[in-house]
């Protein structure tokens, strides 16, 4: 164990790192010091200075692991992890571990990833630097854990040298006292001697300036304030750095975390220079701060990534764009979500493997219930009266059969919610509600009686959502329909009503004892306000935004104990467009961390977000930057996956389209005879694949692929996009097709069997297979890579050549195994899919195409500006 001697030396090598760029530099101005205060001294602590050297360059090793996930602008190196002197990380860590019962393996993913996002920060200890202004972004999952980490990242900022800690967190007073009290309990209780805690405990407060004016320098307490991203709190806090006394100022070390920081942050005015007032407040305190670090959190980065980080003129504009770093944070190993509920994407689709498949927990709401429970209208919403529906009814009863079976699960300590969801109008909130209370006062007496009707539906909804999911999802016992009826009374006499919306008095409380709750409510429980043991979700209402749609996934999350439980009822029109969205979210995750891999840096970054029609990539007024969206598909596979299978006339047009490429390359004698069963065409000229495409149909929501955006790139000036390679796939166990495809004549079908409840298109969720990347590379190739392997091994083996591949799909293609989310695909004619490999890399830039956005409808901005009224009301302000 190295003694105190060699402690000293490795913390002024640390010291020297940031003024001297390389160890080696660091190591030879510390012997130079040494030797200033005494001659011969670096010579006489030689094996010292080694030592602390050896120690120092292990810390790189780590700051190499630390940097795993991110995306950065090069600076630096200077924290490498917390050290045992710590104040404030070592009493976290012992809390979660020893008091809150966190999982050791947990505890251990937010500090690595919390050493990650601290590493990014500017250096508050730098000698060189009196004032530093840092800008970053941290994206990571809805109801993963981000407060833990935000937690982590303050305990070890402060550790490291900053002294004071903003954090702006979310629009309501709701909000703000939920992060408050997070904070309090898990940081400040921990060395409550060490703090100042400049805002309130209670719901109604916020910041208000400090007795003497401004902030305070402490040489032994850290300050904390917890403000709503209201005008007026941040008047006040602008207000309180004004009256700072400079010499404080300058002093100051503060780290500013804005928690969901799409939300109000994001500069949303029309014109680039009129900005909305909380904007202009935020990047307003930002300038009045000498030494500050900006880090935004959120699990949806749509909007983040489409601010403008330059001037029309090319001058940078100092907006809130996370220009030092990009970090996403990895799933935690417990946690569920989007990946886990809709799968992966398959290996081989021919035959789906039980754990790509998703889980069966999205039950269907009807178009008849939506008209039951929701105005057609705005004007409507007055007079609106909801009814009971089917579908809202077995939710019901679903979820009072679920708080019976946690309750002989011995979960009665513990909270238990229901989420209802049907309209963002304040009105309708208290409807629903008083309709759901009163039809379970109306049949109290029933539901505790199984031979009822109302009893033996309950029964029957319980045993209808039985061995519907894998058996080892969970560990925890089954429970018997008799005990569910045992513990229903208890259920009901605990359960509450309330509703969460700004004009509610009656509101979720989760501070005292164990809670019941079934929740009506509307843009309040969409972001930010964790709703305690969610286990059912009812949700109608179609936010037109992918921000917004994403984060009113609250079902995602950790459901310790009860993994089978939790159930989700929604119209399929959303249950499609959230599957679309898993698929985005992986997207912008996979762009960053291939941005990482080439080393570029934020300002660099250009993230593709596949356009899914009827949806906004987030609130049109948030996306002035990208008015015009870059549209690259260079390093990517794309795919059909979605078919209109009872259209006759599409699908036999596309069997044409596709019969009259085949017949044409075959008589342009572009075979490749050397590739043994598999047919396979090269050297096809553009203009043969631009036809086929302007002659197959898409179905619609496969924005990515209609003609309209793909040609308009394939038909650019890059000369990789001249000549293709075109292939067949086929099965081996396929039987031949009912048509001949051109004059190749039949083709052995592959098999594509359907999800069901897919609103009348057939969703086969993959066409592809990875090994399809290499169709025209030698057997060897690549071997049993990832995607993005495979995708180099093909370029490393053809050089820069797209791939376009033709997937005739059998009409009566079957499950290959039993399976809850799979049918029959049952199409009237076989279908032709068709998959394509681009060359080069997603993070170039090169032949992007220009997409004008789609306009929202007026309606659809009705709604946003419905949601953004009802948002500034939960407010409170």
């Amino acid at each position: 164990m190295p003694g105190p001697q060699v402690d000293g030396l490795v913390e002024r090598i640390r010291q020297a790192l940031p003024r001297h760029g390389n160890l080696e530099s660091a190591v030879a101005a510390v012997r130079a010091e040494l030797d200033l205060l005494s001659p011969g001294l670096a010579a006489h602590l030689s094996a010292e200075i080694d030592e602390a050297t050896a120690n120092v360059a292990r810390e790189f090793e780590q700051i190499e692991v630390l940097h795993s996930h991110s995306v950065i602008r090069k600076r630096p190196q200077w924290y490498f992890g917390p050290r045992p002197t710590d104040l404030h990380w070592p009493a976290v860590k012992s809390f979660l571990l020893n008091e809150k019962k966190w999982h050791e393996d947990d505890v251990r993913g937010i500090d690595d990833a919390s050493n990650e996002v601290v590493s990014l920060l500017e250096n508050p200890r730098d000698p060189a630097r009196s004032q530093f202004s840092c800008r970053g972004l941290v994206v990571g999952h809805v109801q993963s854990g981000k407060t833990a980490n935000m937690t982590a990242v303050i305990a070890k900022a402060l550790d490291a040298g900053y002294d004071t800690v903003i954090v702006l967190a979310g629009l309501t007073n709701k909000l703000r006292h939920q992060t408050q009290i997070r904070l309090y309990s898990d940081l400040v209780r921990r060395n409550p001697l060490n703090w100042q805690v400049l805002t309130s405990n209670e719901v109604d407060r916020d910041f208000r300036a400090p007795p003497q004016g401004g902030f305070l320098s402490h040489s032994d307490k850290a300050q904390l304030a917890v403000i709503k991203k209201n005008v007026s709190p941040l008047g006040e806090l602008r207000k309180a750095i004004r009256e700072t006394l400079p010499a404080v100022l300058q002093q100051l070390r503060v780290l500013v975390i804005d928690d969901e920081c799409d939300q109000a942050s994001v500069n949303s005015a029309r014109g680039e220079l009129d900005m909305t007032a909380i904007n202009h407040r935020i990047r307003e305190l930002l300038g009045l701060l000498p030494a500050v670090t900006y880090v935004g959190y959120t699990a949806t980065p749509f909007a983040n990534v489409l601010i403008n980080p330059y001037r029309v003129d090319g001058q940078e504009l100092d907006d809130l764009y996370p220009r030092d770093f990009i970090t996403a944070l990895p799933k935690p190993d417990r946690y569920f979500g989007t990946e886990r509920l809709f799968g992966k994407t398959p290996v081989d689709p021919e035959d789906v493997r039980p754990d790509e498949e998703g889980l069966d927990m999205i039950r269907d709401v009807p178009d008849e219930d939506e008209a039951g429970l929701q105005p057609r209208s705005r004007k409507e919403r007055d007079a609106f009266q909801p009814a009971m529906t089917p579908s809202l009814e077995a939710a019901i009863l679903y979820f009072l059969a679920c708080c019976a079976a946690r309750r002989a699960r011995g979960h009665g300590d513990q909270h238990m919610t229901m989420l209802v969801h049907t309209s963002a109008y304040v009105r309708a909130h208290e409807r629903v509600a008083a309709l759901i209370e009163g039809w379970v006062d109306v049949h109290r007496k029933d539901l505790v009686d199984p031979a009822s009707d109302i009893g033996s539906r309950l029964g029957r909804v319980w045993d209808e959502e039985q061995g519907r999911l894998p058996d080892d999802l969970t560990d925890a016992k089954p429970v018997t329909l008799e005990d569910v009826f045992r513990y229903l009374p208890e259920v009901l006499d605990g359960i509450e009503f309330p509703v969460e919306n700004g004009a509610s008095d009656d509101r979720i409380d989760y501070s005292g004892g164990p809670k019941t709750y079934i929740v009506v409510g509307g843009s309040i429980l969409a972001r930010g306000l964790t709703l305690e043991g969610l286990m059912v979700s009812y949700f109608l209402r179609t936010a037109n935004q992918y921000d917004t749609l994403l984060q009113m996934g609250r079902w995602f999350g950790y459901r310790p104990g009860y993994e089978d439980l939790p159930r989700i009822w929604m119209p399929s029109d959303l249950k499609l467009r959230f599957r679309a969205l898993a698929s985005v979210e992986q997207e912008i995750r996979e762009d960053i961390e291939q941005y990482r891999l080439r080393d570029l840096t934020p300002m660099d970054l250009a993230v593709r977000i596949r356009a899914i029609p009827g949806m906004a990539i987030t609130a049109a007024n948030k996306m002035r930057a990208a008015r015009r969206c870059a549209v690259s598909y260079w390093g990517t596979h794309r795919q059909t996956f979605r078919f209109a299978h009872t259209d006759a006339g599409l699908l036999e047009r596309n069997w044409a389209a596709g019969s009259e490429l085949v017949s044409r390359i075959e008589a342009l004698g572009l075979r490749d005879r050397d590739a043994g069963d598999r047919k396979l065409w090269r050297n096809v000229p553009r203009s043969s694949v631009r036809r086929f495409l302007e002659a197959y149909s898409v179905e619609s929501s496969q924005a990515d692929l209609l003609p309209a955006m793909l040609v308009p790139f394939i038909d650019g000036p890059d000369p990789r996009l001249s000549s293709w390679n075109i292939g067949i796939v086929e099965s081996g166990r396929g039987r031949d097709s009912d048509a001949p495809l051109g004059t190749i004549g039949s083709v052995r079908t592959v098999n594509r069997a359907r999800l069901k409840d897919t609103n009348g298109i057939a969703d086969i969720k993959a066409l592809m297979s990875r090994r399809d990347v290499v169709f025209d590379c030698a057997d060897a190739v690549g071997g049993n890579g990832s995607w993005e392997e495979l995708k180099a091994a093909r370029l490393d083996a053809l050089g820069q050549v797209p791939l376009l591949l033709l997937y005739p799909i059998a009409r009566d293609s079957r499950p290959e195994r039993e399976s809850q989310l799979r049918v029959p695909l049952d199409a009237v004619h076989d279908v032709l899919g068709i998959g394509m490999v681009f060359p080069g890399s997603v993070t170039e830039g090169g032949n992007f195409v220009s997409v004008e956005l789609q306009l929202l409808s007026a309606e659809e901005v009705a709604e946003i500006e419905a949601e953004e009224a009802a948002q500034t009301e939960a407010a409170g302000v």
